[in-house]
């Protein structure tokens, strides 16, 4: 799942190697929804797809139309070929988007020049990029070392300090 700045899209791409004498007969995701290979396009080896609040079914109404954003949060991807309970694989994503975009504001609102900044700048800077750092942290928890409920600490910890700063454009 690569990262993103859309809040209406969940990205997913298959970079999967297949054996050639594989018979893949019915890739496809199960989470809330489930994306088969009836979906259209067809789910191929390879394939990009780009999920909506109305693909994953969060959203019913003005759909094809309008899409809500995808909140942040732990997204659980299965991915499996048949015979599905045997071949799958399994990610947990921490989507951060809307945190980003509230981090990248601040960042704005900072006016930076090509020079170093005063002493209020750079404190602010600095709490910037140690809020980022505990962002991509969370990140790493919940997605390489496999603890979600530690890694929704940290993000909601770095939320937290992110909505407490001052920011005029937010």
């Amino acid at each position: 799942m690569p990262d993103t700045m859309n809040d209406e899209t969940l990205t997913i791409h298959d970079t999967s190697i297949y054996a050639e004498n594989m018979n893949i007969s019915c890739p496809g995701f199960t989470s809330a929804t489930t994306i088969n290979e009836d979906s259209v396009p067809p789910l191929v080896p390879g394939f990009i797809r780009h999920l909506t609040a109305c693909n994953l079914e969060v959203q019913t109404a003005n759909c094809g139309s309008v899409y809500d954003c995808l909140p942040d949060g732990i997204y659980v991807i299965r991915y499996s070929v048949s015979p599905n309970n045997i071949l799958f694989v399994e990610y947990n994503h921490l989507r951060i988007v809307q945190a980003m975009k509230l981090y990248q504001k601040h960042l704005c609102d900072l006016e930076l020049e090509a020079c170093s900044p005063p002493a209020n700048k750079s404190a602010k800077l600095d709490e910037l990029r140690e809020i980022k750092s505990y962002l991509e942290a969370a990140k790493a928890t919940v997605e390489t070392c496999h603890k979600p409920t530690k890694g929704m600490e940290l993000y909601n910890y770095a939320l937290k300090r992110l909505k407490a700063l001052n920011c005029t454009s937010c």
